[in-house]
């Protein structure tokens, strides 16, 4: 879902190589050693990961293989070659007691195995990388791939009324917006830490009801509902807004809001349908 947007955007300046999970095993050192020993690029994105935050509680071994020791592959495999590293976190590092937007320095504290995958990650990163951009984003959705957005549509198609939580508050963030952030990134020369999110925050019932409300599917009902009355085997943040400040001060721009967001992905779906 991401990787596609990366390739759009980076592919109008850049020379950009994809490689899918396919052509690379970025699991196996040896395979992320030779792919770096053999394109030889000044830049390596990863735009991988075990992304399913229920599943991640069983298959814990295969998550943090995915999120965690791959980027310690890719790390060791980018060491002393003057190669920046693009790695991807998320909003779940963080344990969600918070009130206000979390900062990049803000204490990291995940409350489930995805969060703990992803803080392994970053541990590997910065203490292997020479030279390394980590963004931290969150509630992702894009053209390719499952989403939140695509399941209220395909739940409104058959269900009267969706129940949503409404405890639960974060930033929806579009994969296209987030890939042109990156753009910028590179283009600056920026390095470090950054959280990128589309502005503004909302919980998942106020998202599925705008989602709604953008497609005139008034007649479908869609009724708040606390997180303990839908039992998963991961515990989710409360609240995991993420300050977007230190990138607006960093690049001068800012990112749109997520209503903006939101409308453009709709249109970009209603094109493609």
């Amino acid at each position: 879902m991401l990787g596609s947007d990366l390739l759009l955007k980076l592919n109008m300046k850049h020379e950009v190589v994809g490689m899918d999970k396919d052509k690379i095993d970025i699991v196996s050192a040896e395979e992320c050693a030779k792919a770096i020993k053999d394109i030889a690029p000044n830049i390596v994105i990863n735009a991988a990961a075990y992304t399913n935050v229920d599943a991640c509680e069983t298959a814990k071994e295969e998550c943090f293989a995915v999120n965690a020791e791959a980027v310690k592959n890719i790390a060791e495999a980018c060491r002393d070659k003057n190669i920046c590293i693009i790695h991807f976190s998320t909003d779940y590092v963080f344990d969600g007691t918070g009130t206000q937007p979390y900062k990049e320095e803000d204490k990291r504290n995940p409350i489930n195995v995805y969060g703990e995958s992803k803080l392994a990650s970053e541990r590997y990163l910065q203490s292997l990388a020479d030279d390394y951009i980590l963004i931290r984003s969150s509630w992702l959705y894009g053209v390719k791939g499952k989403n939140f957005v695509q399941t209220i549509l395909e739940k409104a198609k058959t269900a009267p009324m969706i129940s949503v939580v409404d405890d639960q508050v974060g930033s929806p963030t579009y994969t296209k917006d987030l890939a042109a952030a990156v753009d910028l990134l590179i283009d600056q020369n920026l390095k470090g830490i950054f959280h990128i999110t589309n502005r503004g925050s909302c919980s998942w019932y106020q998202f599925a009801v705008k989602i709604l409300q953008e497609c005139g599917l008034d007649d479908v009902e869609v009724t708040p509902i606390k997180s303990d009355k839908l039992p998963r085997p991961a515990m989710r943040p409360a609240y995991s807004v993420l300050s977007i400040q230190k990138f607006v001060s960093a690049t001068e721009k800012t990112m749109q809001p997520w209503q903006m967001a939101l409308q453009d992905y709709l249109k970009s779906i209603k094109r493609l349908n």
